[in-house]
């Protein structure tokens, strides 16, 4: 199970954050969201572990500035909101050479139908809640419906994912689930994630079934 922690936006938090080793972490360049990364720290970033990809979070951007915050950054992926056409997926994947990570905001199983058209140029797609925002909304879609998803491309979970999901999360049996993207919920204000909270988050999650079954017993 893949975890992203997006978000992240302070130096030290991003060091705390990075000694949970998630696969993701994510820096938000888009000015209307609590957790804009303005003025993000190039040495901090510089400093993650290979094992990390850094991956940028954008809302409708253009080509030029996407690929300026790649090479300013060092990013390893992108993670696009918004209205973005397969033609500037497929550009960032060869230009840059950058992982896509491309974001549907799903309320019902129709939502899925455009994803086929993307599965080409992206890497992973990510189901975040339909609402007014590009994502951080704290707020679910109903999970049963990724059932409907009939997609080849694997998929990370978003959307008011909290610290009492672990068990929802382990009982979708969708093949194509590769991980969770986790953020408001585990805040002590926009952008500063509680690294406890996440720490009990990402060590349940992985436990195996024999320590999930021996915790039960214990119980």
């Amino acid at each position: 199970m893949l975890i992203k922690i997006c978000g992240m936006k302070y130096p030290d938090n991003i060091h705390e954050i990075a000694a949970l080793k998630p696969d993701f972490m994510g820096f938000i360049f888009y000015p209307g969201s609590p957790r804009f990364a303005d003025h993000l720290d190039i040495n901090t970033l510089s400093e993650l572990p290979d094992s990390i990809k850094k991956t940028g979070v954008f809302v409708n951007e253009n080509l030029e500035n996407i690929l300026t915050a790649i090479s300013k950054y060092n990013l390893d992926a992108v993670q696009l909101h918004g209205a973005d056409n397969k033609k500037l997926c497929r550009k960032i994947r060869e230009e840059a050479r950058t992982f896509v990570i491309k974001v549907f905001p799903i309320m019902d199983a129709s939502n899925f139908r455009v994803t086929a058209n993307y599965e080409a140029v992206a890497d992973y797609f990510l189901f975040d809640t339909k609402t007014d925002l590009y994502g951080g909304s704290g707020q679910k879609f109903n999970w049963n419906i990724l059932q409907e998803y009939k997609g080849n491309k694997p998929f990370l979970l978003s959307g008011g994912i909290c610290a009492d999901d672990v068990k929802a999360i382990r009982a979708i049996e969708h093949p194509l689930l590769a991980g969770v993207d986790l953020n408001s919920k585990f805040e002590l204000k926009p952008g500063l994630k509680d690294t406890r909270l996440l720490k009990q988050f990402i060590d349940e999650l992985k436990k195996t079934k024999d320590e999930q079954n021996q915790s039960t017993i214990s119980e």
